[in-house]
């Protein structure tokens, strides 16, 4: 169900391409597997990239603990996690018009420390799925040392957007008659074969998973 952007997340720049819907937000951030996550620390912005998963309404980030940007968000400043999936580029006669289809989410908002044992290692577990559906219950889980070098924040998704461009080049109408190829060059992530580690002991096969490895689509 489609709702109301907020005055912070209402997309001003191309408004048309603005999505509010959340089923569409969620699919760009189930699909995405980086997220970039903005804080600033004494008076410094900074953009950092990170893994990231969705559990229902909310948003899981997870590092090291002893980071800047874990001690940040787990000290309750406001944050900003964005997504995006580049989908083709969209060439048109003109440098100006040219662009790129692209689906993009944002979210606004104050992380959390998720400091609850159940409630860290359901996340952990949707980060691990998030990147390779199937892993969390094939690998060794984290020991109690490793839980605690790992710090996970959570951020509600109770502000938040999308901005999505399809479709081909939208030329000046004095551009379309010249001899210049106009179009759009699609983009996708594949997964190529599966390199084994070389001190993979023999007679470990390659698990599904990893021989069919694909991202969601939205």
């Amino acid at each position: 169900m489609a709702e109301a952007p907020s005055a912070r997340t209402a997309v001003r720049r191309h408004p048309e391409r603005g999505r509010y819907d959340r089923a569409v937000i969620d699919a760009i951030l189930d699909e995405g597997l980086i997220c970039h996550a903005g804080f600033v620390v004494d008076g410094q912005p900074y953009v950092i990239p990170t893994i990231h998963a969705r559990l229902g309404d909310a948003l899981y980030l997870h590092g090291s603990a002893v980071s800047r940007m874990m001690r940040s968000l787990s000290g309750g400043f406001p944050a900003c996690v964005t997504v995006t999936l580049l989908d083709g580029i969209v060439l048109a006669r003109s440098v100006y018009d040219s662009s790129m289809n692209y689906r993009s989410a944002v979210v606004l908002g104050t992380a959390r420390e998720v400091s609850d044992r159940a409630e860290k290692l359901r996340a952990l577990e949707a980060i691990v799925e998030h990147v390779a559906r199937g892993r969390w219950a094939d690998a060794r889980r984290p020991s109690e040392a490793e839980l605690k070098a790992t710090a996970v924040v959570g951020m509600a998704l109770d502000e938040c957007s999308a901005k999505v461009r399809t479709g081909p080049p939208v030329d000046d109408p004095a551009d379309v008659a010249l001899p210049i190829w106009a179009g759009v060059v699609p983009l996708r992530m594949a997964a190529g074969a599966p390199e084994a580690a070389p001190d993979l002991p023999p007679g470990v096969g390659v698990p599904p998973y990893v021989a069919r490895y694909e991202r969601l689509t939205g």
